[in-house]
């Protein structure tokens, strides 16, 4: 078990996605904190947000790959169409689903101020709306993971 860990801590396509990830959470946690003047802790850990996470993630991971391995191999086709995907998904769905939750927020909001009761759910909570990423989000996330995997190859893991 401990190989295991070793290998794994070794290995720059794990650590170059798990750096990217830090990164972007840690980024976003601390733009919260400077433009709102407070700090939220589950920006460390949540979704949405600049710069986007999922797109550092995968950037980080499909850069690394083909650092690694190159682009013949059937390992980058796979790394590369998984953060395409992956990427796409945070821009397209998971954005929509915010923009829903935004407005279903809303009506919750004038239904119990007008003193209807809503059955399914306890009025006071509310959908979580950032969930998604908007073009640029995902864009400089994208950037942020090949900035990460080109460090973690050619700094850590020279030679």
């Amino acid at each position: 078990m401990a190989e295991f860990w070793k290998e794994l801590v070794h290995n720059p396509m794990m650590v170059s996605a798990a750096l990217a990830w830090l990164t972007a959470q840690v980024i976003k946690t601390v733009l919260v904190l400077v433009m709102e003047r407070r700090f939220v802790p589950e920006r460390l850990f949540g979704s949405g947000g600049m710069p986007s996470a999922h797109s550092a993630t995968v950037c980080a991971l499909v850069t690394s790959v083909g650092f690694s391995y190159g682009g013949s191999g059937a390992a980058f086709p796979l790394a590369f169409f998984f953060a395409f995907i992956v990427m796409y998904d945070a821009r397209g769905v998971r954005r929509e689903t915010g923009e829903q939750a935004k407005l279903l927020n809303e009506l919750l909001q004038e239904w119990k101020e007008s003193g209807r009761k809503v059955e399914s759910r306890d009025p006071m909570d509310q959908f979580k709306e950032l969930v998604g990423h908007t073009p640029l989000q995902v864009f400089i996330g994208a950037l942020l993971g090949i900035a990460v995997a080109v460090a973690v190859h050619f700094g850590f893991y020279a030679g």
